[in-house]
């Protein structure tokens, strides 16, 4: 991390993993641009990070990803980190921070459509699995997005194990919001 220029904050894995694969797909090395992506292990440690890559700490230029739930945590810790005051969703964008509609998992299936997601489930070798998930009584009349979202989250290791799947099968033209616009604040961090 010596030649980190920039920190960019994400509550797990899972984003962690999306975000590189979007990089690599569209050419870029984002180590090599000085940019070092920080999986936090929960959007609570938020201000444990700040302290240490932001002002008080390293004084690094900072970008992050949460999901919407935990979109409070991240403002409350940027103003306590001095990086604002009484902080819109557009401001926390301005200092490139960004937040996922419910999750990530949500962004990406919207943006595929629940069938190329069922196909990128059935690549992995899991459509029965998620068959079995469609049928528990608690999830038979949900939608396939919202059965998807689950299938996503449960069983350990799921959201990162498909984080890179579900980017690769993604059309450039319709990456989500939140990736879209971090991956192009972060371009004002290449060097020179």
């Amino acid at each position: 991390m010596s030649d980190t220029q920039t920190v960019v904050l994400v509550e797990g894995a899972s984003d962690k993993s999306a975000i590189e694969a979007l990089a690599e797909r569209r050419g870029r090395d984002l180590a090599a641009e000085g940019i070092s992506l920080v999986a936090m292990g929960g959007a609570t440690n938020i201000g444990t990070y700040l302290g240490r890559f932001g002002p008080p700490g390293r004084d690094l230029r900072l970008a992050g990803l949460c999901d919407a739930r935990e979109e409070g945590d991240f403002r409350r810790s940027l103003e306590r980190a001095g990086l604002g005051s009484n902080l819109s969703r557009s401001d926390l964008e301005a200092l490139g921070f960004f937040v996922c509609v419910a999750d990530l998992e949500d962004e990406l299936i919207r943006a595929l459509g629940t069938a190329a997601v069922e196909r990128v489930v059935d690549a992995e070798g899991e459509l029965g699995s998620f068959r079995t998930l469609q049928k528990q009584p608690a999830w038979r009349g949900g939608t396939t997005h919202d059965q998807l979202r689950r299938f996503m989250g449960s069983g350990s290791g799921r959201k990162i194990r498909y984080a890179g799947p579900l980017v690769a099968a993604l059309d450039l033209d319709r990456v989500p919001r939140p990736l879209d616009m971090l991956l192009a604040h972060l371009s004002g961090s290449r060097r020179r």
